[in-house]
């Protein structure tokens, strides 16, 4: 839910949670309250109370959009909330009005956050990545690891900031912006997370929610053992999009490939990738994982950033996931900042171009909100996330 939406229920339910303290007060003689004419006992007193401060508990939860288990302190509140009113219904009838929004917003958080939802699905599979890595010391990145690259992307790993750090096992990303499907179709708001790890077996996890047309939509991309898969909810329950197959693997290859080079240039040096020189500002690279080789060209500026990423190799998908046609596809970088001794990206898109020389379609505008390396745990990513904060948009 928006901003502005989830600020006004959590207003509506403060208001209903301190309505039921005048169930209170009647029932245990603490006062008058002329607007209740039916008897409250004392022990449906303890009931009213109960649902007061299930409401307000529900309310903070909401307020604070944490934690994830908020739906069931929700869904209590509008139980309990409803058994008092029902005790008193020719004078509390009104309050179901509010309960009933209550348990729809409790149902959504199921959905959307509960243990058999897309974001249950990417805790899990990020404390599995992670579990997959070595806990040993990692090696520092040093000036000789570069020797062997291209001096542009050597100039750019040492510009990073990763030369003197150890090499980059994973990192965790947080971040906004808009996507859309074509150029004729409206932008949709988003937000997400991201975890990347690296080593044998690299794994991609992404988890987006969007709005389409005031609706919610959930992404969840999934990429380990050379695998991508791709779903889609709407209002976290209809299944609209199911992607998967050995084009959807070879694309999102491709997109692992453009993470490490824009995101993790610390891992870099140790990723299967073989390098060809083209000039003082391009590059060239063959990344190879599984089954797949994918090729893209990297372009730096004179301040040794990376601006572009171009390659051949990741198809289109069409709005069912089902069908993919081969196009362009690049990643124009567009700002960066320097963050606690890093340099990192903070302002990307993502185009599309077709065969035919039609112009180039920009379907991803992002924004790097937060980043962190060598995270421990799915639970940690956010929190140490958190301390990163890139910001400055």
């Amino acid at each position: 839910m928006d901003n502005f939406a989830r600020w006004i229920l959590v207003a509506v339910l403060v208001v209903h949670g301190l309505i039921h303290f005048l169930g209170v007060a009647k029932g245990f003689g603490w006062a008058s309250v002329p607007q209740l004419k039916e008897p409250i006992s004392a022990g449906m007193a303890v009931v009213w109370l109960s649902g007061g401060v299930l409401v307000l508990a529900a309310a903070a939860l909401i307020a604070a959009t944490a934690p994830s288990w908020w739906w069931g302190v929700a869904l209590m509140a509008a139980l309990v909330s409803q058994v008092a009113i029902i005790t008193s219904w020719g004078d509390a009838k009104v309050g179901t009005v509010v309960n009933v929004i209550l348990l729809v917003v409790a149902t959504f958080g199921f959905l959307s956050a509960g243990p058999f939802s897309f974001a249950a699905r990417w805790n899990a599979q990020a404390d599995a990545a992670l579990e997959q890595q070595s806990h040993a010391a990692l090696p520092i990145l040093t000036e000789s690891d570069l020797e062997s690259l291209p001096h542009p992307l050597a100039d750019y790993i040492r510009a990073s900031g990763a030369v003197g750090k150890p090499r980059t096992t994973n990192f965790s990303a947080d971040f906004h912006g808009r996507i859309r499907s074509a150029p004729d179709t409206a932008w949709m708001p988003f937000t997400g997370k991201q975890l990347n790890t690296y080593g044998e077996n690299p794994q991609r996890l992404f988890l987006m929610h969007a709005r389409r047309s005031g609706l919610p939509v959930q992404v969840l991309h999934l990429f380990h053992d050379a695998t991508a898969t791709m779903q889609v909810k709407l209002l976290a329950a209809f299944p609209i999009v199911d992607a998967k197959g050995p084009e959807m693997d070879r694309a999102e290859t491709v997109t692992v490939f453009n993470d490490l080079v824009a995101l993790a240039p610390g891992a870099i040096i140790d990723a299967p990738i073989q390098w060809t020189p083209v000039d003082a500002h391009w590059v060239h690279g063959l990344y190879t994982l599984g089954h797949y080789t994918v090729s893209a060209t990297l372009v730096f500026d004179d301040r040794h950033d990376l601006v572009d990423f171009i390659s051949p190799d990741r198809s289109r998908a069409s709005d069912d996931g089902i069908s993919f046609t081969p196009q362009e596809w690049s990643t124009p970088l567009l700002r960066h900042r320097d963050v606690d001794g890093r340099r990192v990206l903070t302002l990307g898109e993502a185009r599309w171009r077709s065969p035919d020389s039609e112009p180039h379609f920009t379907y991803l505008e992002l924004h790097l909100d937060a980043i962190a390396f060598d995270v421990a745990t799915s639970t940690s990513c956010s929190e140490t996330s958190s301390a990163f904060l890139v910001g400055g948009h």
